[in-house]
């Protein structure tokens, strides 16, 4: 296993994390515990020392499966990674209470990263803020509950510039980052921003949620035509530890096999490593998934606020991931179960007013529709 430095606390972290967010599970969709804490101490035993999991995954299963797989002795090979869920955790006395709820979950009296969950510049401006929620987590430090304070992101760079900026005590981060997220979400120059900040970076979704790992036949005739030779995962996690400022890369493992795969393609993915030829091919891919877009949107946000409360660029989005990728599953799981329901694309009036604005004149209100019919819930399977 590589092993990369994490924080100012000399700690050096294994360049592959296990992700506690995509276990095994039985066929009723719960979680196969036994199977979960094999496949986690099959990790840790490859030389995975963190572990990230979180309040809610496995409809809150996650932390209590960590918990097991640490027992007989595996706690003290691994760091633990969790998680403050920002849409639940509105008060001081939620923090706390959820807190220490985790605690007895995980089976621990100390959590060695914790973070505030996916949040974006309304909720740390009105909630982490306003409510005090960062000296709380200073006090959680001080009383020894947890070790580094953090936080995992979805927004855009703009607002991922204005919380780095908004504390100077964020000892890490955690964002969405692969070579076809380099222009949404924190992207590439928010990468670069929290790299010269010296605030360590945590790599979460570095598949697309296994989008990137199942390719469309057409980039995979590319891979398979291109003389080095690796899996369409392999090319995807490569790029990633192609970089230096990369602490660690989750990946949700639900299988030895998985895990031996990941570990091999870590081994071999040291900083640096790709050649110029290589990374202008991954860009080449880059442009062939782009390039299946349908919709012109570049997220520029003119568009916002919406009167029915809409966020326009992330739900045209969505519907052009589920066409760059051959694969709607994912956009559907993003839209019924993150986007409220009175502000899905259903709620659109056909105002205008977005389309007033929009720099590349897209006619919102005739796609709003067809996003509804494609992704809402009359067409989940």
């Amino acid at each position: 296993m590589q092993y990369r430095k994490f924080g100012k606390d000399g700690w050096n972290v294994s360049a592959l994390g296990f992700g506690a967010m995509r276990l095994p599970n039985l066929r009723d969709n719960t979680v196969d515990t036994k199977a979960a804490v094999d496949v986690l101490r099959y990790g840790i035993d490859q030389g995975i020392n963190y572990i990230d999991t979180a309040y809610i995954y496995h409809n809150g299963e996650s932390e209590s499966i960590v918990g097991r797989a640490l027992k007989d002795g595996y706690g003290k090979k691994v760091r633990v990674a969790d998680k403050s869920p920002s849409f639940m955790v509105n008060t001081s006395k939620d923090f706390v209470r959820i807190l220490d709820e985790q605690l007895v979950r995980l089976g621990l009296e100390h959590i060695d990263y914790y973070m505030f969950h996916g949040i974006g510049q309304r909720y740390f401006d009105d909630v982490i803020l306003k409510e005090g929620l960062l000296l709380e987590m200073e006090k959680a430090r001080e009383a020894g509950k947890i070790g580094h304070i953090g936080f995992s992101f979805h927004d855009n760079t703009t607002a991922f510039k204005h919380i780095i900026d908004g504390y100077d005590g964020f000892e890490f981060c955690m964002v969405q980052y692969n070579y076809m997220d380099v222009n949404r979400q924190a992207g590439q120059e928010g990468f670069d921003y929290a790299a010269q900040k010296g605030v360590p970076i945590i790599v979460m979704e570095p598949l697309l949620g296994g989008r990137l790992a199942n390719p469309p036949k057409d980039v995979t005739a590319m891979m398979d035509a291109f003389p080095t030779q690796r899996s369409p995962a392999a090319w995807s996690l490569s790029w990633i530890w192609n970089h230096p400022a990369v602490a660690t890369v989750l990946s949700g493992m639900a299988s030895n096999a998985q895990v031996e795969e990941n570990c091999r393609i870590a081994n071999d993915a040291t900083p640096g490593h790709l050649t110029a030829e290589e990374e202008q091919f991954i860009s080449s891919v880059h442009s062939v998934f782009s390039k299946r877009a349908v919709i012109p949107c570049t997220r520029c946000n003119y568009c916002k606020p919406c009167p029915e409360g809409i966020d326009i660029g992330w739900l045209l989005e969505l519907y052009n991931d589920a066409e760059m990728f051959d694969n709607l599953t994912a956009p559907r799981f993003a839209y019924n179960n993150f986007v409220p329901q009175n502000h899905r694309a259903d709620a659109c009036t056909a105002c205008g007013a977005c389309e007033d604005i929009c720099p590349q004149k897209i006619a919102v209100s005739k796609w709003m529709p067809k996003v509804h019919s494609v992704l809402g819930p009359q067409t989940q399977t």
